[in-house]
């Protein structure tokens, strides 16, 4: 599977990035953007898993956009796929090299495989239940946070930039993809992460990551984290099940 993400990247994103021409780049939704790369990448992933997995159901962001009953099928199927061709694809288009690819399986309610690899950075995380987190090759451990009275923390959503939970430090800005955000809560760049977007091709990836390095992912209600459903209110990641306890508490 890594080698399909990283075969999708030479082909259908790299040749792209820095080199979009204005009608290369569209709106979904305001503010919402998608390129040429992301839905030839989407599509090239696709076609792959359904002609290795003919009776997986798929589930790619791009495809969601335009059918998003997929997303029934994909919450009862025995075995799933979640794909985002391009994420960070802002971050794509303005030039950041933070930005990519992410695939996820599921059998029932578990993800079993993840797949996330960072095209411009050369970096790839793959994470297997029960077996583990790796970057490159190499076991992923999630270090002790430095100070557990102030955590850092991260989010997305830009009206809580600045502000706290509780007394704790005031929370900064993610780096705007969670194909690379999963990875810096991972190796011990922020203690937490708190989302409002709740999509299953966004979490699932990162979610098996973060439990085989040690951490937690779970819902603003307080339960483990379920790539199958999409939350109500929000998603928070820590570096540990305890200071998930602790700030789940403080969410307003």
């Amino acid at each position: 599977m890594l080698t399909l993400l990283q075969e999708v990247a030479e082909e259908a994103i790299n040749p792209r990035f820095r080199a979009l021409a204005e009608h290369q780049v569209l709106e979904k939704n305001p503010g919402d953007l998608v390129t040429v790369a992301d839905r030839e990448a989407e599509v090239l992933i696709t076609r792959r898993l359904r002609e290795a997995y003919p009776d997986a159901v798929v589930l790619g962001e791009e495809h969601f956009a335009e059918n998003p009953e997929v997303v029934t099928a994909y919450a009862a199927a025995p075995h799933a796929f979640t794909v985002d061709p391009i994420d960070g694809t802002k971050n794509f288009v303005n030039g950041s090299q933070d930005h990519g690819v992410m695939v996820a399986e599921l059998r029932g309610p578990h993800v079993i495989r993840s797949w996330i690899w960072q095209p411009q950075h050369q970096v790839a995380y793959v994470a297997e239940r029960g077996a583990g987190a790796f970057r490159n090759g190499e076991r992923l451990t999630r270090p002790p946070v430095a100070d557990p009275r102030e955590p850092r923390g991260v989010t997305s959503y830009r009206k809580w930039i600045g502000t706290s939970l509780g007394e704790l430090p005031p929370m900064e800005l993610t780096w705007i993809s969670c194909a690379i955000d999963y990875p810096k809560l991972v190796e011990g760049a922020a203690d937490y992460i708190v989302y409002r977007g709740r999509q299953p091709w966004d979490h699932a990836p990162g979610s098996l990551l973060v439990s085989e390095a040690g951490g937690f992912l779970g819902t603003f209600g307080g339960v483990p984290y379920d790539a199958r459903t999409i939350p109500p209110r929000g998603i928070l990641g820590a570096a540990t099940r305890e200071l998930y306890d602790v700030l789940v508490t403080l969410i307003p």
